[in-house]
């Protein structure tokens, strides 16, 4: 865009999984505001349009770089109620965590996620970063494909028949299809209420004590305490250098991990090729890593977590296969978006917000309109698991945003949907643009998750899309892995969204195939910009 009266161009980029958030991250670039603040637009957006991946109701998980150099994990993921108990839960629930209702829901962290994002150097208003949002509850959006979808998926009929969520996404005794317009009003004077009070307003206030009502009729036993003392937690992000960069990403109770798990493997065992001739052997280390999340992850304030051994304790040890036929359980489908956002006076945000299952826990407060996440279904109720059930614990998380940089610099933000197959979904974009491929063709590109990635795998399965290397296929098929093929761009295998910054400065954007959004490059006069920070 042209600069006028001699001002000097400002420029950021976002990328996001529906076009209308990305929209209002490219308003507020416009308006004056920063990564930080475009990101927090669009997630606000974001909890309208795409409720089946998030909503008010849920959790987040960010990491923020700053123009000082410093990059910081903010950790918005709730934690269970005071009143927590694992054995009532195991004599009530015959030793199996509900999946959908008010049990698995933990006291939501995101509003307070946005809240300590905008400390890190937001130069827009509160108000100003809801209206987005506000204004499309209220007018209505036509449904997104990936949410008509999650509407017709039989995963999800368990939910029809439920008045409140039939009353929003069943307002004729049918699913709301694609095109047609989704209106909450509930929601948009929640918005409203949020806008003018504040993210207080949502932990302590008396949309909070509305929250805490509805929930306990519901057999929820969080109390007002529980959201009132929810503070997320600031910490460093883990970190390792991998050829010429330093990849970051979130710690426990998050699985980042994972990714730096591979990495360290592909780095230490000479895979050469891992996303050819060597995936069979990458995709035995993801299956490794997977057991070690469900074994060893949990909240590090409440057990004790070894996040060496995690990342690089015996790489080459393999888990047994077969133990997981005939396994399968209920697979998040939906569950997550992904943000990501950086601008040139090195802000970069990677933010990750999510209600886990499609639809969460299927609970919509019809008087708020919030929706709440299911995440309290990740605690085991084993005693002996450092992840079992307890008071003002966090569950194990699937959240986990990634930042590289390069000499101190920004060099990729990273973002996805995808559940537990998160940080194989990220491994292998990054992998693809270290090897020179550009963000959209490495976003687009095929892949493979190993896990319970879709509805009907096992621990011991491998989902891989259409048009992987030959020299791929022929290694999975030798990997003992049992090899599920599915189409080019499926959905459930993530929606990663990326900015990659050149070694010259130049941003670039690219928004995933498989979900409904875009990524925008966008430069503004740097006098519309505010002049700092705004309550």
């Amino acid at each position: 865009m042209p600069t006028t009266n001699g001002a000097s161009p400002f420029t950021g980029a976002v990328a996001t999984p529906h076009i209308l958030a990305t929209e209002a991250a490219t308003a507020a670039y416009r308006d004056g505001g920063n990564a930080i603040d475009a990101a927090i637009a669009a997630a606000a957006v974001l909890t309208v349009v795409y409720p089946h991946n998030v909503a008010l109701g849920g959790d987040l998980i960010a990491l923020v770089r700053t123009p000082d150099g410093a990059v910081r994990c903010v950790n918005a993921s709730g934690w269970s109620g005071t009143g927590a108990d694992a054995a009532r839960m195991r004599a009530t629930h015959d030793g199996a965590l509900p999946v959908r209702g008010a049990e698995p829901v933990t006291v939501p962290g995101g509003v307070r996620g946005w809240e300590a994002l905008r400390d890190f150097g937001a130069r827009l208003s509160w108000d100003r970063l809801l209206q987005p949002a506000e204004r499309a509850a209220q007018a209505g959006v036509p449904v997104a494909e990936s949410l008509d979808r999650h509407l017709r998926d039989p995963e999800n009929t368990d939910l029809f028949g439920m008045a409140d969520f039939d009353k929003v996404f069943r307002p004729a005794g049918r699913p709301l299809r694609r095109g047609e317009l989704l209106r909450q009003p509930a929601l948009a004077a929640t918005l409203r209420a949020l806008a003018g009070a504040g993210p207080d307003e949502f932990y302590t206030g008396g949309l909070a004590d509305r929250t805490v009502r509805y929930l306990r009729s519901h057999g929820s036993v969080l109390d007002a305490a529980d959201f009132a003392e929810f503070r997320p937690e600031i910490t460093d992000p883990i970190a390792m250098d991998f050829h010429g960069l330093t990849v970051l990403t979130s710690p426990p109770n998050t699985h980042g991990f994972v990714m730096l798990r591979a990495l360290t493997a592909i780095r230490n065992l000479g895979l050469t090729a891992p996303l050819g001739a060597d995936l069979g052997v990458l995709m035995r280390v993801f299956h490794q890593a997977n057991r070690l999340r469900s074994t060893r992850l949990a909240d590090p304030r409440l057990a004790r977590v070894d996040v060496a051994a995690l990342v690089d304790g015996d790489l080459a040890a393999g888990a047994p296969l077969g133990s997981a036929l005939g396994a399968a359980r209920a697979v998040p489908g939906g569950d997550t978006v992904g943000v990501a956002a950086a601008d040139e006076d090195g802000f970069a945000v990677s933010l990750i917000q999510s209600v886990y299952h499609a639809f969460g826990s299927g609970l919509i407060d019809p008087q708020t309109g919030i929706l709440f996440h299911n995440r309290g279904t990740s605690f085991s109720l084993d005693p002996e698991s450092p992840n079992v059930l307890a008071p003002r614990k966090r569950p194990l998380h699937t959240l986990m945003p990634v930042l590289t940089t390069r000499d101190g610099a920004v060099s990729h933000v990273l973002a996805t949907m995808g559940g537990q197959g998160q940080p194989q979904i990220l491994t292998q974009v990054l992998l693809r643009m270290i090897a020179g491929a550009n963000a959209a063709d490495a976003v687009a590109a095929p892949r493979a998750v190993v896990g319970q990635q879709v509805a009907g795998c096992t621990d011991d399965t491998v989902v891989v899309e259409t048009g992987v290397d030959p020299a791929a296929t022929a290694a999975l098929a030798a990997s003992g892995l049992d090899v599920v093929d599915v189409p080019r761009h499926t959905e459930g295998l993530g929606q990663a969204n990326v900015v990659q910054v050149g070694e010259d400065g130049r941003l670039i954007a690219a928004a995933d195939p498989r979900a409904d959004g875009s990524g925008v490059v966008a430069q503004f006069p740097r006098h519309h910009r505010a002049a700092g920070p705004v309550s």
